[in-house]
């Protein structure tokens, strides 16, 4: 925070640039407003000054307007700023230098202290607090510390340390290709460089790194059988710049979910079962607002019923789950990162990609597990399937004479479940033969081979080739054919 105003103990109701009638439609208690009755609350305000610049970096007091927005005045004088100012400087630490101004509100002499600073934590009267909505909370130990932890980090972001490799480590046509898409103008690489903020004491920053250079970062890819990761289909680790990755992540998991269609006059559209918008909305957020400490990758997980895109690190600071659904909130890890991404369109506005996530994706679920974040799509065709492959409702008091017609229905659903099985895994990989399916289900090769004859006759499954070279084409429950993903 910059201190060398010091503190501002003149008389400037002007000072607020809002008329009196603008500030008393606008008073109310928030995360970083804190109203007052009297000079007697100084001590509590003192405790909202701290607890406000430890949640924002910013707060506002006021004195002698009620918590319900309603002035009432105050008797002042310029002693009176000087104590206030005197009880800030000797209850708070570290030290802060507020600017303190008289102001009227509504024909009321009303007193403000404003106060900005990023040396958190804290303290009031020795103790650290935390605004939460319109109150002030004393910190756990684990708050503190956490909120120390954060601080330290803050103070040398990621994105902008500078890494030892010097300059001709970076690939100039991408950086050529990066600015031509940004739309501004090639000087050379260096000048380039420093216009966007990338370089540092003559040597490039992490985020030049993760964009331009031969020193690629990784993204591990994986499709599991069940709702489960207990088997997997298919495993890929991708490795590129941080755009290559994104492109590559979004192709992969349109690979692997289902591909509907619907007719544009004479013309077929594919329609993905998740909202393309959506799906890349969520993982450019991932890659821009990681944890670039953390040496773990974002990860991209296929299960039958979802989707689900993880990235390393939980909200950062101090957002919630609930506010980042409620959307028009920005709290950048990386804004560097962020910048480089808006700069070639692929992030429009700060606090934007979640609502476009949830206008796509209604159903989408945010949860914070063991250091990740996580988003989840549902896949709609595993409700449909679930449908057909739902379990016996039969209870374990059926008569004897129920038997005979339940065991049979039983034999056709697990055929069922088989057959949607094979058709999940062949929509993946059509080259497999029936000895690579009997190994992946456990099933024998009689099985598998009555199981796809049964599937071939419901004209759900299509030979093409022959049994070496050839491939299976799966087709919906229409009869149309569904291109194979490969």
């Amino acid at each position: 925070m910059g201190r060398a105003c010091g503190s501002c103990l003149t008389p400037s109701p002007e000072t607020s640039g809002l008329t009196p009638m603008e500030h008393a439609s606008s008073m109310t208690e928030s995360e970083t407003v804190e109203l007052k009755k009297s000079l007697a609350e100084l001590k509590q305000g003192i405790v909202s000054l701290a607890a406000m610049l430890n949640k924002h970096g910013e707060a506002e007091l006021w004195f002698g307007i009620a918590p319900n927005g309603k002035a009432v005045g105050l008797d002042q004088n310029d002693k009176t700023l000087r104590d206030v100012s005197q009880a800030i400087a000797a209850s708070i630490d570290p030290r802060i230098y507020p600017e303190i101004t008289r102001e009227e509100v509504n024909g009321k002499s009303c007193l403000r202290v404003r106060a900005r600073g990023q040396d958190r934590p804290y303290y009031a009267h020795g103790r650290p607090y935390m605004r939460v909505a319109d109150e002030d909370r004393q910190m756990s130990a684990r708050e503190l510390e956490t909120l120390i932890l954060r601080q330290n980090r803050a103070a040398m972001r990621w994105d902008n340390e500078p890494i030892d490799q010097p300059l001709s480590t970076l690939n100039e046509a991408r950086i050529r290709q990066f600015v031509q898409t940004a739309g501004l103008a090639w000087d050379n690489t260096t000048n380039t460089l420093d216009k966007l903020g990338l370089l540092r004491d003559g040597h490039p920053v992490n985020a030049a790194r993760l964009f331009f250079a031969d020193e690629h970062i990784e993204l591990r890819c994986a499709v599991f059988a069940t709702q489960t990761s207990a088997t997997i289909l298919d495993r890929h680790d991708f490795h590129g710049t941080l755009l290559e990755l994104i492109e590559e992540a979004q192709k992969f998991i349109l690979k692997n979910i289902h591909i509907g269609m619907r007719l544009d006059g004479m013309r077929r559209v594919d329609v993905p079962e998740i909202a393309v918008p959506a799906l890349r909305e969520a993982i450019i957020n991932a890659f821009c607002h990681r944890d670039w400490r953390d040496p773990d990758y974002v990860q991209v997980a296929v299960y039958r019923d979802r989707v689900e895109i993880r990235n390393p690190g939980e909200l950062y600071e101090n957002l919630t789950l609930e506010e980042l659904r409620r959307g028009g909130v920005s709290r950048r890890r990386n804004p560097l990162i962020a910048d480089l991404l808006r700069r070639i369109h692929l992030v429009e506005a700060w606090g934007h990609g979640v609502p476009l996530i949830l206008a796509n994706a209604p159903d989408v679920t945010f949860r914070e597990v063991a250091g990740l974040f996580i988003v989840s799509f549902a896949r709609p065709s595993a409700r449909h399937a679930g449908a057909e492959s739902a379990p016996s409702k039969t209870t374990p008091k059926t008569t004897p004479k129920t038997t005979p017609k339940t065991a049979p229905e039983q034999q056709v659903r697990r055929r069922q479940k088989t057959g949607e099985t094979l058709l999940q895994i062949l929509r993946q990989q059509p080259h497999l033969s029936t000895s690579e399916l009997a190994q992946m289900t456990g099933l024998s090769q009689d099985g598998i081979k009555y199981n796809i004859n049964q599937l071939k006759r419901t004209g759900k499954l299509v030979r093409h080739g022959p049994a070496k070279g050839g491939y299976w084409e799966v087709t919906d429950d229409t009869g149309q054919l569904i291109a194979p993903d490969t």
